[in-house]
């Protein structure tokens, strides 16, 4: 059993991290991807921008069994989830066939819960793959509404919108842009409308400066000046058996930090 038990009384928890690496094989050369594993120990790790292809991933971590989805592409998007225990069933992709080129989906089925990794779609500069990406969320939100009705559904990653001004440093000078566009802003709305919670606003409804995301070119971490735009999503459901919901925006070798979620 992964499971380790956190508070008395015998009740255990499960610790998920969901972390956007850009580029899997990068960020494990430099050792940071190893050393935030021995630190905290998650039961599971979702992975994302993996950039990747099949038989570049290396030895799996001890104790982890490794599931990957890659991009047609080479050297960009996909990916991945490290789990210590096994899943009933593994899905890669969802939906229609245009939305699966491009490995930015998994799927593992537990007894208890979906667990699904997803690489949203940026929409570019000046919008120009914004029909794409509402496109991807209309089918997604309906992906995750028929898995609900089946057993309740988690789901990470990096989502790629900044949903209200408090997720990100500068609302007023980014509203428009991808990540902060309206049309990206009331999908996600329309999901957490739909029967999901946002677990970091669960617990820290009026947390500032709390963020997952820094641009390297504007130097963003030393000023914190950046966008909090990886999530764990849940289904309304699981909200007894939620414990915390975690930024770890002290880690470094990606421009994402990881996220995580402890849930009983």
């Amino acid at each position: 059993n992964a499971c380790v038990e956190l508070y008395p009384g015998g009740i255990f928890y499960m610790k998920l991290v969901s972390w956007n690496v850009n580029g899997f094989r990068a960020i494990t050369g430099k050792g940071d991807f190893q050393t935030f594993l021995e630190r905290e120990r998650p039961d599971v790790i979702c992975l994302q921008e993996t950039k990747m292809q099949e038989g570049q991933g290396g030895d799996c971590p001890d104790g982890y069994r490794a599931f990957w989805n890659y991009a047609e592409k080479k050297g960009y998007s996909g990916t991945g989830i490290l789990a210590k225990d096994e899943p009933l069933n593994v899905t890669y992709g969802f939906g229609s066939e245009e939305f699966n080129h491009e490995g930015r989906a998994i799927t593992l089925e537990y007894p208890d819960w979906y667990l699904i990794t997803e690489y949203v779609p940026n929409s570019k500069d000046e919008l120009r793959r914004i029909d794409f990406r509402c496109a991807w969320e209309d089918e997604f939100l309906r992906y995750i509404r028929r898995l609900d009705k089946s057993k309740p559904v988690i789901f990470c990653g990096d989502l790629n919108v900044a949903h209200e001004e408090i997720d990100l440093k500068n609302p007023k000078e980014n509203r428009g842009h991808a990540g902060f566009s309206d049309q990206e802003r009331e999908k996600f709305s329309e999901l957490l409308g739909s029967g999901f919670t946002d677990t970091f606003r669960y617990f820290y409804p009026d947390a500032e400066g709390r963020y997952s995301w820094w641009s390297y070119r504007a130097n963003g971490r030393e000023t914190n000046a950046g966008w909090r735009i990886d999530y764990f999503v849940t289904s309304d459901r699981l909200r007894p058996r939620l414990k915390d919901a975690v930024i770890y925006d002290d880690v470094t070798g990606s421009d994402h930090c990881p996220v995580g979620l402890i849930i009983e």
